[in-house]
């Protein structure tokens, strides 16, 4: 019988990642706070409850997803800053990439009565064009409440994220991600998952975090979830974080659509729509651009 691995939250990036490249998946239990977990819940329940069901079968006649989090509820900040995760979420995808960016905020809430969504790999948002060779993404699904067999915990193809994208999964290779509250699913967007069943008469409440390549599309338009006047309060390494950073060389300037006159109407980093200026910029170099810090005056 096939099973995902559980971490302790005490588990070193090194730790995780080496599950994370075997078996496309893994849990780290407790990993979130009990006190955090509560501010979330506190925030997001709000916004879950006016959230319409999905209409279609994959995402679910009675399921809710609910996105824009980073600007709704602050504690969720803090969940997407969260220092283990981003350290194996860089180390996973930098190989690919100069810079990671954040892809997806959203809670699902599985109410009972729902069934099991249909098996998927999560990079397929981009189609099949990115090569097979490249991971364009790496996902945290946050369990806010229990997740079990019977309520709907995430179904979960161990080792699938080495397959052919042809191959489909037997029901003997399909494991569920049972947790505890506060504990966390990582997986690769390559892998094979979906979400499952609810055969209880309680809310499967997860939160699912995911992070991409700093030159792909984000799932989630975070100017639009998150705009500007929002993003301008927030940490730099929040911001850059959100996209208000250039992903690689010319990737992401702007020119101001206000403006009549002077500098401001050519080309403007991503950081000054948020009020602060770049920590580094692209220079040219024989193999390619190259991205160096600026100096503190700059």
């Amino acid at each position: 019988m096939v099973a995902l691995v559980t971490l302790p939250a005490t588990a070193s990036a090194a730790q995780i990642l080496e599950m994370i490249e075997r078996d496309g998946a893994c849990i780290v239990s407790g990993l979130l706070s009990d006190d955090l977990r509560e501010d979330v819940l506190a925030e997001v329940d709000p916004f879950v409850e006016q959230t319409q069901y999905g209409e279609a079968m994959f995402s679910g006649s009675r399921t809710r997803r609910t996105g824009a989090l980073v600007a709704r509820a602050p504690s969720v900040r803090d969940v997407v800053m969260n220092d283990r995760v981003l350290q194996v979420a860089n180390q996973f995808l930098l190989r690919f990439a100069d810079r990671i960016q954040l892809n997806l905020t959203q809670t699902i809430a599985i109410e009972p009565g729902q069934g099991s969504q249909p098996l998927h790999r999560d990079r397929f948002g981009w189609g099949n064009f990115i090569p097979e060779t490249i991971e364009p993404q790496f996902n945290a699904i946050w369990a806010l409440s229990d997740f079990s067999a019977e309520n709907g915990a995430t179904l979960v193809v161990p080792g699938s994220h080495r397959w052919d994208w042809e191959r489909r999964a037997t029901a003997a290779e399909v494991c569920q991600a049972e947790m505890t509250p506060g504990s966390v699913l990582l997986h690769t967007g390559s892998v094979i998952h979906a979400g499952g069943e609810n055969r209880t008469n309680k809310t499967r409440l997860g939160l699912n975090i995911t992070y991409c390549l700093g030159w792909l599309r984000q799932e989630e338009n975070q100017y639009l979830s998150c705009p500007p006047d929002i993003a301008r309060e927030f940490p730099i390494a929040l911001q850059e974080l959100l996209g208000y950073t250039q992903g690689n060389y010319a990737l992401g300037y702007f020119s101001d659509p206000d403006s009549r006159h002077g500098t401001e109407a050519g080309i403007l980093a991503p950081e000054t729509a948020v009020g602060a200026k770049p920590r580094s910029e692209w220079i040219s170099t024989e193999h390619g651009y190259q991205d160096v810090e600026l100096a503190d005056d700059r």
